[in-house]
Order: C-alpha cells, then sequence, then structure tokens
C-alpha cells in the first residue's frame, strides 16, 4: 500500500510539473524578450501567443501544449497501468497536467485556460475521441470565428464523445466532465465578453 501511494504521489507530482512548463512563455521570451503575461489577456496559451507571434506560433504552441498534455497521462497508463481496473492514475496524471498549465508553480500559477493541454490529455486517454474534440473545436472556431467559443463547445462535447463514442472507462467520462467544468470556468470572462458582444475573432 505505501509503495501505491509513493507511485501516486510520482505520477501527480509529475504530471504536474509537465503541465507547468509554460510553453507559450518562454517562447514568447525567446522570440521577443517579453513577458506575455504582460500582453493581451496575459495568458500564457496559444491564443495570446498568436497576438503576439501571429498564426505560425499559435498553431506551434498549440501542438506543444497537446503534446504536454498527453505525455504524462501517457506514460502513467504505459507504466504505471490502472488501479482497480479504473484507470484512475491515468486520469489523475490528467488532472495533475491540466492544472499545471493553468497554474505553473513556475509562473507564480498564472498560466493558460489548458484548452489544449486537456485535449493532449484525452488523446491519451484515447486517441479517437481526442481527435474528434480537436475536431469540434476546429470547426467552431472556424465557423464562428471565436476561439473561446470553440474550445467551450469542444469541452461540453468531450464527455458524451468519450462515454458514446469511445466507451471509455467511467473514470475517463468523468474527468472529461470535471476537466470541462474547470476549463469553462477559466473562460469566465471570455464567457460573458461573448455575451456581451464584446468577444475578439479570430483574424481573418
Amino acid at each position: 500500500m505505501a509503495q501505491l501511494f509513493i507511485i501516486l504521489g510520482i505520477v501527480i507530482i509529475g504530471a504536474y510539473l509537465i503541465g507547468s512548463i509554460p510553453t507559450g512563455y518562454i517562447i514568447v521570451k525567446l522570440k521577443t524578450g517579453k513577458d506575455i503575461r504582460t500582453v493581451g489577456s496575459g495568458s500564457t496559451g496559444a491564443t495570446n501567443v498568436k497576438r503576439v507571434l501571429g498564426k505560425k506560433w499559435f498553431f506551434i504552441t498549440m501542438l506543444l501544449d497537446a503534446f504536454k498534455g498527453a505525455l504524462p497521462v501517457f506514460l502513467a497508463t504505459m507504466y504505471v497501468g490502472t488501479c482497480r481496473g479504473i484507470g484512475l492514475f491515468p486520469v489523475l496524471a490528467a488532472i495533475a497536467v491540466i492544472i499545471g498549465h493553468s497554474k505553473p508553480i513556475f509562473l507564480q500559477f498564472k498560466g493558460g485556460k489548458s484548452v489544449a493541454s486537456g485535449v493532449g490529455t484525452m488523446i491519451a486517454l484515447n486517441w479517437q475521441v481526442g481527435l474528434l474534440i480537436a475536431l469540434v473545436w476546429a470547426i467552431v472556431t472556424y465557423f464562428s470565428k471565436y476561439v473561446s467559443l470553440g474550445s467551450i463547445v469542444a469541452m461540453v462535447a468531450s464527455p458524451f464523445l468519450m462515454h458514446y463514442v469511445g466507451h471509455a472507462p467511467v473514470a475517463y467520462t468523468a474527468y472529461c466532465a470535471l476537466g470541462a467544468v474547470y476549463i469553462i470556468y477559466l473562460h469566465r470572462e471570455n464567457i460573458k465578453r461573448l455575451i456581451k458582444g464584446e468577444e475578439n475573432k479570430v483574424r481573418e
């Protein structure tokens, strides 16, 4: 039992630290010398990177954040496995990653909104469902021109896709539901701006 808790601690702490790697901050700092937290929304996520460096680095940041989300979950699945058949270790790794991305220890707990890293965790849990969630985000964002709306809709869809399409363990579906609530909470200011018609659109 003691060994189980030690492994559990390693999984959670390791995933949190990986999630805390501030990809957007590092890229903007290296490219411009600026602190991305002083630009635009102050987020370290891909959307704010786009404001500084354009579309190319938006997609690069998004892919790196997705990889950052997927890696610890994949490792937990491969090398730790599941706990009592419900996929507890991978789910705990996924939770730790998205918390790390949004509340990174390396940047005084001020990070991004965990969308790309969250999708990365879902790809690691079930790659077909994860790619479907990414597709939902891309379609809604493309037609609405709102990155935030695409993110919110994709997160709302995630537990349903994981359950009905992926036929995944209950723990995976529960994670998607909890992750969706958390990420939508992080978008609360975006939601207010969407309602008021003041949200920034993706540039043409």
